[in-house]
């Protein structure tokens, strides 16, 4: 006896659709404006490094730097990508979350859209229909944030040249006040949550903290470079025998 064939969108297959090529050649071509751009702006930092000041051997340094920096961040976004696989499939979870990398904020979105069709993400009633909806909610998301540093990025270039105006030094202050202020923020965030969470921030400072101070007084200038990989991984190590050893809260 021959299945009825399941009605347009009503499927739960979700990977049949989130897996299509027209998807792969969208997520490739994302990463490759990604590449490309980031090749246009290490070509344009050297060329304006020597009017600056900036030898060779310091804009190497830098890049090095950001490049060992941005391993930490990176390592949880995968983490956190792997598990979301089964829900959004590869082209996308590429896209949204290794794009925008912030899985709260794309899981978020798709977690509301979903709602709006009565469903839930990973449930029984998350259908084909109800992932095309997720998934474009996540894309809107995400265009938002960039339209708006579109918009807004020549807006703060002038106020930037007006305070450079008035008071040079601020420049420099401003943007060291602005990243501690946005991981302090986030940091604070997470304390309230769970013993572990207070945890793995504790330690992971503490160990950024002992880096910081190692460079400092020893010649391994290395450890400023990879500090935060550092105390990414040990944090997230801290976390993990603290949820193992039973401090995590029950259900």
């Amino acid at each position: 006896m021959e299945t009825a064939p399941t009605p347009e969108g009503l499927s739960t297959d979700i990977l049949a659709i989130a897996n299509l090529p027209v998807l792969w050649i969208l997520a490739i071509g994302v990463f490759g404006a990604i590449i490309v751009q980031s090749l246009i702006y290490m070509k344009a930092a050297r060329k304006a490094g020597p009017a600056a000041d900036i030898s060779a051997e310091e804009l190497r340094t830098s890049f090095r730097a950001g490049a060992i920096a941005a391993i930490g961040p990176s390592l949880a976004v995968v983490l956190v990508s792997i598990a979301l696989l089964t829900l959004f499939g590869t082209p996308a979870v590429l896209v949204r979350i290794g794009l925008v990398g912030s899985a709260a904020t794309e899981s978020a979105s798709a977690s509301l859209a979903a709602g709006t069709m009565g469903a839930t993400l990973g449930g029984a009633d998350y259908t084909q229909a109800v992932f095309v909806v997720a998934f474009m909610a996540m894309s809107l998301s995400g265009a938002g944030w960039m339209l708006a540093t579109l918009v807004l990025t020549p807006v703060l270039r002038r106020g930037d040249t007006k305070l450079r105006r008035v008071n040079p030094a601020l420049m420099a202050i401003v943007p060291a006040a602005a990243l501690i202020g946005a991981f302090a923020s986030l940091g604070i965030a997470e304390l309230g949550k769970t013993p572990v969470h207070i945890l793995s921030v504790i330690v992971s400072a503490v160990t950024m903290g002992v880096c910081i101070l190692l460079a400092n007084r020893t010649s391994a200038t290395w450890l400023r470079e990879w500090g935060l990989g550092i105390s990414i991984i040990v944090g997230l190590f801290a976390a993990y025998i603290a949820h193992t050893s039973g401090m995590a809260p029950t259900a």
